[in-house]
């Protein structure tokens, strides 16, 4: 580093750089008066740790090592230990892969990541995590499960009782902890039950302090009790009487009461499902849980039909039901928490009550489409027939000075050609049968000869030439007022040089990604393009599957760093079985709590591109297009006039005019392995149509017919 002898004059840029030090200084010595809040940027890192330093951040550090997470993830907790470290875990977060760690009353946690592009690399991230309720843990204690914001804390001190109890008789008392006497507990309650079997317990309260991070902390209840092998086990949390007696309703689950506070909550299914669940982690004590319970199932008509077999972890299990569904209510203790499970089925008689009620609904909501669509059809034809009579049926002469291979007529406007790729588009105000007459004529002069075909309308005509082992496609449809053109083939490809390529570099965002909070997934408001689909029955509000396509300038690590943020707060848990992620491209399975997801990101146009897609088994199943374990569902429609008829995997299915549509919702369905299948169409009239299908296990594909031949491929599920 430079140095200034004393008494030299400092240029400006070194004054400012003075200031600026100084100013960083400032924040550093504030963030360190803060006893709570580690200096992450002083811990010790790994032997050959390479330290990311282009984003600083005083309560975060992020460095790379060369070696895989299963590597790294136990040197770390080793390197911290032996700095002093206690390693714990918080409860109900056994199977998290975070690495939690306490020293004194400062908190730290430790995640880690795929290196970008380099399974055999991992990123190690150190973060501050501050400890509200501070308690002790004994020397040597084992079996840690701790949670800093109650506090809870539960673990086996390798002392016996005796020492145990002294220890924390000192140690409570050095951090602030009071012991709790009838006078001082009368605010709370007028009984302190201290009689334990075979242990001892007492109970603590602490004033608020800026110093030591405390706030409104509630009484804490600690429990020893002597272990067989002459350890004891410690239990520290919050003292019962301070627990709220009476629980209010929080949020419906799949439309099952929740009682308030929860730790976590999670639900499988929706109010109308013919199964759903709620499961809870509630903070009260399991006689204010179960009277929540007595409470809200019977204000919302449901009776108790009395106990129901115990399952592991149960305390309480009682049969329920209602007019509809009958189901089972479960309570049970785990460290602090009352869990709840909740689970509700619809009767068979219900189901079938439902099942004639969205038939009838399905039947008229059909119908009276099926007469909006007439309606519509009738209008718009005889809006076409007013604005066919419009066009000019005079004939043309062709626009001169035109770069196109093929001529355009004099009344050619909006033309886009590429000649790179053969396509070739404009609209006329002339009509199709004069447009199609002037092709067939220009074209013969020129050497091009014409192949017959069967469309040939007033509104529409479809026209291709061939000449020299080059051939041009030609479509002239009316679209409202004007007539559009499009025309594509080998022969108006016009070769051009292409320039040199241009390596892309993906430059680093301007600013953070901020999700969208209008977005139904997730997305980024810095975003070029974007689009969402929804596939789902007519009459219906659940889909079968959600799919978000975008385009976001921003590299693609950043990109994917949004979407695991986002996604994980929206309870989507990341497989790491299958992931694939580098620089331009990456592709990773979720699960969600509606069903399975898949998250592609690749490079395009220097962007990253973004296909998120979300699957609802339970709407699949309720609309039976559900494929069977390990096999794709076809399903076939046809809103063509005439009956059609599709070969694929070697099986020819008829497919009636209709099928699939408004008049007849179900059309054939067709289980196939995972794979690609050519298939061809046949229609009376028509030529044979060639096309080939991908599906892959668990997807559900539509195969629909349209009126002039074309079969349109859509992904239900």
């Amino acid at each position: 580093m430079s140095m200034i002898k004393r008494g030299t004059q400092v240029p400006a840029r070194w004054r400012l750089l003075a200031c600026g030090l100084f100013l960083m200084a400032s924040c550093s010595i504030a963030a360190a008066a803060d006893e709570g809040i580690v200096d992450v940027h002083a811990l010790p890192q790994l032997e050959g740790a390479v330290e990311d330093t282009s984003r600083p951040d005083p309560y975060r550090v992020e460095y790379r090592m060369p070696t895989p997470e299963a590597v790294t993830s136990p040197a770390v907790k080793k390197l911290l230990s032996a700095n002093g470290w206690v390693p714990y875990v918080r409860p109900l977060e056994e199977k998290s892969t975070t690495l939690n760690f306490k020293k004194g009353r400062q908190g730290l946690s430790v995640h880690f990541t795929q290196a970008l592009g380099r399974p055999d690399q991992s990123v190690v991230y150190y973060s501050t995590d501050r400890i509200y309720s501070n308690v002790p843990f004994p020397d040597g204690a084992s079996d840690i499960m701790f949670d800093g914001t109650r506090p809870y804390l539960g673990c086996v001190a390798p002392s016996a009782l005796d020492a145990t109890s002294e220890f924390y008789k000192t140690q409570m008392d050095a951090i602030g902890w009071r012991k709790l006497t009838p006078e001082t507990a009368a605010r709370w309650t007028s009984s302190l039950d201290e009689t334990v079997p075979n242990g001892v317990r007492a109970f603590y309260e602490h004033a608020d302090s800026e110093v030591t991070g405390f706030y409104r902390q509630k009484p804490v209840m600690l429990t020893l009790t002597r272990r067989e092998d002459g350890r004891t086990n410690v239990d520290i949390r919050v003292a019962p009487f301070a627990l709220p007696g009476e629980l209010k309703a929080d949020g419906d689950l799949a439309g099952l009461p929740r009682p308030s506070p929860t730790k976590t909550a999670k639900s499988l299914g929706s109010a109308d499902s013919n199964k759903r669940e709620m499961s809870a982690a509630a903070m009260a004590e399991l006689p204010a849980v179960l009277a929540f319970y007595h409470r809200e199932l019977a204000a919302r008509g449901w009776q108790e039909d009395g106990s129901a077999p115990l399952a592991p972890g149960d305390e309480v299990a009682i049969k329920i039901s209602n007019a509809d569904e009958t189901g089972v209510l479960r309570l049970g203790r785990k460290y602090d928490f009352t869990m709840v499970s909740l689970t509700a089925q619809v009767k068979e008689s219900a189901l079938a009550s439902r099942a004639k009620a969205k038939k009838e609904a399905d039947e008229k909501f059909l119908g009276d489409a099926l007469g909006a669509a007439k309606q519509l059809i009738a209008a718009d034809e005889a809006r076409r027939k007013v604005q066919a009579a419009a066009l000019s049926d005079a004939p043309l002469n062709a626009l001169a000075d035109s770069k196109t291979p093929v001529p355009l007529p004099e009344t050619a406007e909006s033309v886009k050609f590429e000649g790179g790729d053969g396509r070739l588009e404009f609209s006329s105000t002339s009509s199709v049968k004069a447009l199609g007459t002037f092709y067939r004529a220009s074209l013969k002069n020129a050497g091009w000869k014409e192949q017959p075909s069967v469309i040939n309308q007033p509104n529409m005509a479809v026209m291709t030439f061939s000449k020299a082992g080059k051939s041009i496609s030609m479509t002239v449809m009316q679209m409202g007022p004007k007539v559009n053109v499009s025309a594509n083939g080998s022969g108006l490809i016009v070769a051009a040089a292409k320039p040199a390529a241009v390596p892309e570099v993906q430059a680093k965002s301007s600013e953070p990604l901020k999700p969208d909070p209008e977005s139904q997934l997730p997305v980024p408001t810095q975003r070029s393009s974007t689009s969402l689909a929804t596939t789902k029955l007519p009459g219906t509000e659940m889909p079968f599957r959600r799919e978000l396509e975008a385009s976001i300038p921003a590299p693609l690590g950043d990109v994917l760093a949004f979407y695991r943020t986002e996604l994980g707060k929206l309870g989507w848990q990341e497989k790491t079985e299958g992931a694939t992620v580098s620089t331009e491209r990456a592709q990773i399975d979720f699960t969600s709590p509606q069903g399975p997801a898949v998250l592609k990101l690749g490079r395009a146009r220097g962007e990253t591109t973004v296909n998120l897609a979300q699957k609802n088994p339970d709407a699949a199943t309720k609309a039976d297009i559900m494929p069977k374990p390990g096999q794709a569902r076809v399903m076939f429609g046809n809103i063509g006039p005439k009956e059609a008829s599709l070969t694929i995997n070697k099986q020819t299915v008829k497919i009636a005019a209709g099928a699939g549509g408004p008049q007849s919702p179900k059309g054939p369905m067709l289980d196939l392995a995972p794979g690609t299948y050519q298939y061809a169409l046949r229609m009376p009239g028509r030529p044979a149509r060639t096309e080939s299908l991908t599906v892959a296990a668990g997807d559900a594909w539509g195969l629909m017919v349209g009126p002039t031949g074309e079969v349109l491929p859509l992904q239900m599920y």
